[in-house]
C-alpha cells in the first residue's frame, strides 16, 4: 500500500448489514469479521444489523443508511450467489447514483487464488449512493476476508494513493452506535 506521509487517517462511520436466512449475530461470523476489522482499522460501526434474504427489507435498510448523514459507508455480506433468495445485487444497485465496475472485477481477481473459478458465481459489486460507498460481497467469512485486505482496507484509507474511496463520501459526523 502506498500511503502519504503527510495525510490523516480519517476515520469513517461504517454500517454492517448481513444478509443471512439462517445466520444469528452469534453465528454470523462474516458480519463480525467486517465490524471488527473496521473499528481495528479505526472507524466507527454505527449500525450493524442482520436480515433475512428479502429484497424489500434489504433495499429499505439500505436506503436508509443512504439517506443518514452519519452513514458513508455500507458494507454488506450475504446474498450475492445464485440460489433462488439470493438478491443482494438487486435489492441495491437501482440505489447507486455510480456503479463501481472495478470493485466486482477486483473482487473475482482476488479470490480466483482461493476458490478457482468458483469465482464467476459471485456478484459481489458496489457503488456509490447519496456520499455513500455501499459494498456487497458474498456472505463466506473467507469472502470477507479477501475484499477487506485486498480491497477495504487500502479504499477507505484516506491516505492510501494514488487515490481512495474517502474523497467522494458525505462528511460524516460523529454519533452513537445502533445494534
Amino acid at each position: 500500500m502506498s500511503i502519504k506521509l503527510d495525510a490523516a487517517f480519517v476515520p469513517l462511520n461504517i454500517a454492517v448489514l448481513t444478509v443471512s436466512d439462517t445466520r444469528s449475530f452469534d453465528t454470523d461470523t462474516s458480519g463480525e469479521l467486517l465490524a471488527s476489522r473496521a473499528v481495528e482499522m479505526g472507524h466507527r460501526l454505527v449500525a450493524r444489523v442482520l436480515l433475512k434474504d428479502d429484497l424489500y427489507k434489504i433495499r429499505a435498510q439500505v436506503a436508509g443508511w443512504i439517506a443518514e448523514d452519519d452513514v458513508q459507508v455500507v458494507l454488506i455480506t450475504g446474498g450475492t450467489g445464485f440460489t433462488g433468495r439470493d438478491s443482494t445485487p438487486e435489492a441495491v444497485a437501482c440505489l447507486f447514483d455510480k456503479h463501481i465496475d472495478g470493485f466486482g472485477e477486483l473482487f473475482r481477481a482476488l479470490s480466483i487464488l482461493d476458490i478457482g473459478t468458483s469465482t464467476v458465481q459471485t456478484r459481489a459489486l458496489a457503488g456509490l449512493a447519496n456520499g455513500t460507498l455501499v459494498c456487497c460481497l458474498p456472505g463466506s467469512t473467507g469472502a470477507c476476508r479477501t475484499a477487506w485486505e485486498g480491497i477495504l482496507a487500502e479504499q477507505l484509507d484516506a491516505r492510501h494513493r494514488p487515490c481512495n474511496f474517502v474523497a467522494h463520501l458525505k462528511p460524516g459526523t460523529l454519533c452513537e452506535s445502533r445494534q
